[in-house]
């Protein structure tokens, strides 16, 4: 690949993946609201447990290895129509399963600005994972360097919940992503060449977060 394909695709990934790409990813905290409400999230060092459990064990784990599965499958309709099933059938909660499709169906049509037979296959709406796994790799964008800003990106909203509910400041939350740089590196190396015999979590305080979420009193966030 020379530079000049090499920056085009960093381009690609960071308007993607930009907090301005309209997915509404803001909307969402996965179940971070309901954490922060119970005390199990309450300053940074904290914050930073849940974000890598979720990423080694959790709901992101997951979403990394069915990102690498659509990645592969980019190229296979049936396969990747498989994909986007398994990825909608997995969601946790009615709240998760909301948020993955209709970020998924926002970033595909927001995708549409970069034409490709791949966004056909997908149809209207796929799970969010499955739906940037696809199109990057329709572009010729690497699993693993999509995978790291599909991470990092995913990581940084949730950095952004915690702000928004005033467990930690912008100053801790920068400080969290810098920590979570070499796990987010590392994690992504993995999910590239990760199978769907590794999808698989263990993080039930976190679902059970979720569930719970969607009775909470007052809320910022849909889920």
């Amino acid at each position: 690949m020379t530079a000049m394909a090499e920056t085009l695709d960093l381009l690609r990934l960071m308007t993607w993946l930009s907090p301005a790409f309209p997915v509404g990813a803001f909307s969402y905290s996965g179940g971070l609201e309901q954490a922060v409400a119970d005390g199990d999230v309450r300053d940074a060092g904290t914050l930073q447990d849940w974000l890598e459990s979720l990423l080694t064990q959790g709901n992101l784990w997951n979403d990394a290895v069915l990102f690498a599965e659509a990645h592969r499958a980019a190229g296979d309709a049936d396969r990747l129509a498989e994909s986007a099933a398994l990825a909608g059938a997995l969601s946790g909660s009615a709240e998760r399963h909301r948020e993955t499709m209709l970020q998924g169906e926002a970033f595909l049509s927001a995708a549409a600005s970069w034409p490709h037979p791949v966004l056909e296959w997908l149809g209207r709406a796929a799970a969010y994972p499955v739906a940037v796994g696809a199109v990057a790799a329709a572009h010729g964008v690497a699993a693993e360097a999509g995978l790291a800003a599909y991470l990092h990106a995913v990581t940084s909203n949730l950095v952004s919940v915690a702000i928004r509910c005033g467990v930690i400041g912008q100053r801790h939350g920068v400080g969290v992503l810098a920590a979570l740089e070499a796990r987010i590196v590392g994690l992504a190396a993995a999910a590239a060449v990760s199978t769907l015999d590794d999808l698989g979590s263990a993080t039930m305080r976190a679902e059970i977060a979720s569930l719970r979420h969607e009775t909470l009193p007052t809320r910022l966030f849909r889920s």
